[in-house]
């Protein structure tokens, strides 16, 4: 069996006894160690990382995340160096929060990484930032996986204050303050837990500037919890009294949106052809909160589909694929997660002729230096599956274009609810896609994203799932 450490941090959390509890019940760790009551979190993660370890994997976890789920199975057979998990969030719905593994090697480097006081990056989320660099450093990637986990549920108010000073500080760039506004927008302000919430962002709005410098915002993380005090008794609101274990009980994991067949019902894949605003569409999709990836190119993903496995192993922990990785296989997909939605992107043909040249110009079928046996093997596989051949032909892309979307079209002519055909270039996107999803309005102009690398360094800024 392998050794599992819990490296458990606690500043107090009203659910921190039963959260530990709930953590050695689920984990079965061979050793524990508490972090208590060590504030701000940079020094607790400097303290967390003077642990002697003896086990394979380390578990650290936050004592506002209650584990519902027994997590012991995969952690017997898990080899990923690090596996961020999946939790059920009060506040921001289904994201990865709180609870991670990482193998041990992995947190050994952590311990020989030095970062720079100025290093915004580490001022705000040290662990995450500590771990990104060890991971960099070893030629690691991240995983993630979802578990049934309750996070931010119950917790004290002055908690909640300070977890949305934060978060607002931690939402400052275009796509973090669109999922922060997202998901304020679906607050209920009768419960006080979300009205605490809203005046936190709003309190740290007029007393952080956006200039503020690196030192002056971790001075103010410094003092969050005697200004989240502060405020409680400003706003005269009473604090919540000790956890009552019956609370435990009415928590419905299921019932909130977030079981495995909501998830399969909500799947979301992207059919239109690569050049067509796939990648555009990957971060809008993942703005309104969807764990989006696309055109994976894992070598497990390239022997499912080689061998028509179509029920993809990586849909198991996110919430859809994009571009020509699902593309053809739109009816197989349709008919494995019956209640999903389709979108269709599109764009004039003669000018995705031009980019569809040129992006297979930059990237031949054999011989490319910039990627890998498996990438290479996917990229012909799918020029075969999907174009009928390797190399660029004008006749045959425009040909297999209007097939394409009139097959599309047919398949989804007795469901059209299922089906969403969007040109991004024609504007309306957002308007389109959110009622299509059933999302709320927004202002913010839609994102355009032109090359792989703009769209990797889009999700390695924000902290999401790479595509290989």
């Amino acid at each position: 069996m392998r050794k599992i450490d819990l490296v458990f941090r606690s500043v107090g959390e009203r659910t921190a006894d039963a959260a530990l509890e709930l953590a050695k019940k689920n984990i079965r760790p061979d050793r524990v160690f508490v972090i208590e009551n060590v504030k701000p979190f940079a020094e607790a993660v400097r303290q967390m990382l003077l642990i002697e370890h003896e086990a394979d994997f380390v578990v650290h976890m936050d004592a506002d995340c209650l584990i519902m789920q027994d997590m012991r199975p995969f952690l017997e057979q898990n080899e990923k160096a690090y596996v961020d998990c999946y939790v059920l969030d009060k506040f921001r719905g289904k994201l990865h929060a709180g609870v991670h593994i990482t193998r041990a090697d992995v947190v050994s480097e952590m311990r020989r990484v030095a970062l720079d006081s100025n290093d915004l990056a580490y001022v705000l989320r040290p662990e995450s930032r500590t771990r990104g660099v060890a991971l960099q450093r070893l030629g690691e990637g991240k995983a993630y996986k979802k578990f049934k986990i309750f996070h931010d549920h119950l917790q004290f108010y002055r908690d909640i204050f300070a977890k949305y000073a934060l978060r607002e500080l931690r939402s400052r760039t275009d796509y973090q303050r669109t999922r922060l506004t997202l998901s304020m927008r679906t607050w209920n302000l009768g419960d006080l837990d979300y009205l605490v919430a809203e005046r936190a962002v709003a309190y740290t709005r007029d007393a952080v500037p956006l200039e503020s410098t690196p030192a002056q915002i971790a001075e103010f993380i410094a003092r969050l919890p005697q200004i989240a005090e502060q405020q409680m008794e400003l706003f005269k609101i009473r604090e919540k009294a000790a956890l009552d274990p019956q609370e435990l009980r009415v928590l419905d994991f299921d019932g909130l949106d977030f079981a495995d067949k909501a998830d399969q019902e909500t799947k979301v894949f992207g059919i239109g052809l690569s050049r067509t605003g796939t990648k555009s569409l990957t971060k809008a999709l993942n703005t309104l909160g969807y764990n989006i990836l696309h055109y994976p190119t894992d070598e497990v993903t390239l022997k499912e589909l080689t061998t028509g496995h179509f029920q993809l192993s990586r849909l198991e922990d996110v919430d859809g694929i994009t571009d020509i990785t699902v593309a053809p296989y739109y009816a197989q997909l349709d008919k494995i997660y019956p209640n999903c939605r389709f979108i269709l992107t599109v764009r004039d043909k003669e000018g995705w002729l031009r980019s569809l040249r040129q992006h297979w110009a930059d990237r031949p079928a054999w011989n490319d230096p910039k990627e890998n046996a498996t990438h290479m093997e996917m990229r012909r596989f799918l020029r075969a599956a999907v174009f009928g051949t390797y190399q660029f032909s004008e006749d045959r892309m425009s040909h297999v274009y209007d097939q394409h979307f009139q097959n599309v079209l047919a398949y989804f002519r007795d469901k059209p609810h299922k089906l969403l055909i969007l040109n991004i270039l024609a504007g309306d996107s957002w308007s389109k896609l959110n009622a299509f999803l059933g999302k709320p309005e927004m202002d913010e102009p839609f994102p355009m994203v032109r090359t792989d690398e703009e769209l990797d360094d889009f999700l390695k800024t924000n902290n999401l799932e790479i595509n290989d």
